[in-house]
């Protein structure tokens, strides 16, 4: 088989210019009101425990201030990457990419190879061990599929004020309608920062191989 299933590769396409407009009109949306709290309510910038920094345009979408082009963009991009997001669960459950190359193992738990695995790393070795992924491939990549993500369609459907009819539960669950809009915003600088980080570490292992493996699947491998 391929090294990356075409169930993955059109993912990863598809969700990219979705992540980056959720992002960027994100971005106009914060703008709006750029103070975060917990709670259920909040309004009053001296009540906030973030005050966040204003976005210029040119990081925003629609590239001006609208907070109703925003909105419409976010929404449409959400709904989009949330289909895909359940699309590459089903997928990767069936083809058993998730068990077989991104579940990690009791024995890659033992601190004795987390150390391991941290010095090669600062030692600029990203070897599998036989694997597709490292033990830290694993754990990020599990952690960005498993909580990161779906943690941003979560909060975000509890942010929702035409969800709170069928959603109130997941209001209450996460603490109100504030403190879903703040872990919303901290979800979405932490998949950015994972973004910085898969960026560069594709630049270290070869970013022509690694985008043509993305692209066409890579060579063929052993399925054990």
């Amino acid at each position: 088989m391929n090294r990356h299933a075409f169930s993955t590769r059109l993912w990863h396409w598809l969700s990219l210019p979705c992540v980056v407009v959720l992002f960027m009109s994100g971005l106009t949306i914060s703008n709006a009101h750029p103070w975060l709290y917990w709670g259920e309510w909040g309004f009053a910038p001296e009540t906030a425990w973030l005050a966040v920094p204003g976005f210029p345009d040119w990081m925003t979408i629609p590239g001006y201030y609208s907070l109703a082009a925003a909105r419409a963009w976010h929404i449409f991009a959400a709904w989009l990457f949330a289909l895909l997001l359940l699309f590459v669960w089903i997928a990767m459950l069936a083809n058993r990419h998730f068990a077989r190359d991104i579940a990690t193992t009791r024995r890659e738990w033992a601190p004795r190879a987390i150390a391991a695995d941290l010095r090669a790393h600062a030692g600029f070795d990203f070897a599998h061990a036989g694997g597709k992924y490292n033990f830290l491939q694993k754990l990020s990549y599990g952690l960005v599929l498993g909580v990161l993500l779906p943690g941003m369609v979560a909060t975000g459907i509890a942010l929702g004020p035409g969800m709170a009819p069928s959603f109130g539960w997941l209001v209450e669950l996460l603490g109100g309608r504030q403190s879903a809009r703040s872990l919303h915003f901290i979800l979405a600088w932490a998949l950015f920062a994972f973004f910085v980080v898969h960026v560069a570490m594709v630049m270290l292992t070869g970013p022509w191989r690694q985008m043509r493996d993305m692209i066409t699947g890579g060579e063929p491998r052993d399925a054990a």
